[in-house]
């Protein structure tokens, strides 16, 4: 008879456990559905609402206005970002028009022909080299 007993209190708390998860799982259920019930009706605007929840009211319109002056920044650094490329491009065409221009200016024939005024030839003979060696270089 005590084993019998025994299973039968074992049972009980089986079950006792098994209302309370389940009580849980309603519990939770029931208060989703009242909070967009509240939602709903427009009772989430009533003033103990409002003070109840004020910190994270002001902590939800802080990330709101962070979050949006973050996609100001972004924008602005893109505009920047742009416009510091089409200056460099900018800067790029003009060093290389410059250089172009620096090379045409001078090439061997067109110095010979800016310097023949002035009485200076091209050499025909190639150029010497004179090397003088030091007392230091000799030891």
């Amino acid at each position: 008879m005590k084993e019998n007993n025994y299973i039968s209190e074992n049972q009980k708390e089986v079950k006792t456990k098994k209302k309370k998860k389940k009580s849980r799982i309603a519990e939770a259920s029931r208060k989703q559905s009242q909070s967009l019930v509240q939602i709903m009706n427009g009772d989430f605007l009533t003033k103990g609402f409002v003070l109840n929840n004020l910190t994270y009211i002001f902590f939800v319109i802080f990330l709101m206005i962070l979050m949006v002056s973050k996609g100001y920044y972004v924008h602005q650094l893109a505009n920047d970002i742009t416009k510091e490329e089409k200056a460099v491009g900018d800067i790029t065409a003009d060093y290389v028009e410059t250089k172009a221009k620096l090379e045409e200016l001078t090439r061997r024939t067109q110095m010979i022909e800016k310097l023949k005024p002035l009485g200076l030839k091209e050499t025909i003979n190639p150029t010497k080299v004179i090397r003088i060696k030091n007392d230091k270089e000799k030891k």
